[in-house]
C-alpha cells in the first residue's frame, strides 16, 4: 500500500461495503415483498392442512426476512460510523491492516472485496480475527490458526 493511496482505499473498500448492503437490502425488500403478495393472494382452498401449510412455510419466510432485514440495518449503521479519513496507529473499526499474510479492513463481513491489484477482506470487529487485530499496531502479531501473522502496516 502507498502512503499516498491509503485515503483512496479506504474509500473505495467503504464503497464496495456499502454496494454490498445496499444490494443485500433490495433482495430481502424483495422477499418480504413477494411473501407479502403471495400471502395476501392465498386463498383458503377445500385442501385445508396444504394451505395452512403453504401459509405457514410463508411467515417463516418472511420472519427469517426480517431477521435479515435487521442485520443489514446493523451493518448500515456500522458503516455510518466509520471515518474514512481517519487514521491512527492502532487498529479500530474502519481500519485498513496490512499483514504479511492478508489485507483486512475492519468494518462489516462483506467477504474479500479487491482494490486496484490488491484483495481485502471486509470483516467485522465482532469476527474472531476482527477481535484480535482490535487495538494492535504495526509490527505486533497474532495467531490465528496455528499461523503467526505479523501487522505490516495500518490505515
Amino acid at each position: 500500500m502507498k502512503k499516498t493511496s491509503h485515503k483512496n482505499i479506504k474509500i473505495a473498500l467503504h464503497h464496495q461495503c456499502e454496494r454490498f448492503v445496499n444490494h443485500r437490502l433490495q433482495t430481502i425488500e424483495a422477499i418480504i415483498s413477494s411473501s407479502q403478495k403471495a400471502l395476501q393472494s392465498e386463498t383458503k382452498s377445500s385442501a385445508g392442512d396444504k394451505h395452512e401449510t403453504g401459509r405457514a412455510m410463508l411467515q417463516l419466510e418472511m420472519e427469517k426476512a426480517g431477521q435479515q432485514l435487521s442485520t443489514i440495518t446493523q451493518m448500515k449503521e456500522t458503516l455510518a460510523k466509520i471515518e474514512v479519513s481517519k487514521t491512527s496507529k492502532t487498529v479500530h473499526l474502519g481500519s485498513v491492516v496490512i499483514t504479511d499474510k492478508a489485507n483486512y479492513y475492519l468494518s462489516i463481513s462483506a467477504g474479500q472485496l479487491v482494490v486496484g491489484e490488491d484483495n481485502y477482506f471486509a470483516i467485522s470487529t465482532d469476527s474472531p480475527i476482527g477481535k484480535l487485530l482490535l487495538g494492535k499496531q504495526q509490527n505486533d502479531r497474532i495467531v490465528w490458526n496455528g499461523t503467526v501473522i505479523r501487522i505490516v502496516e495500518i490505515a
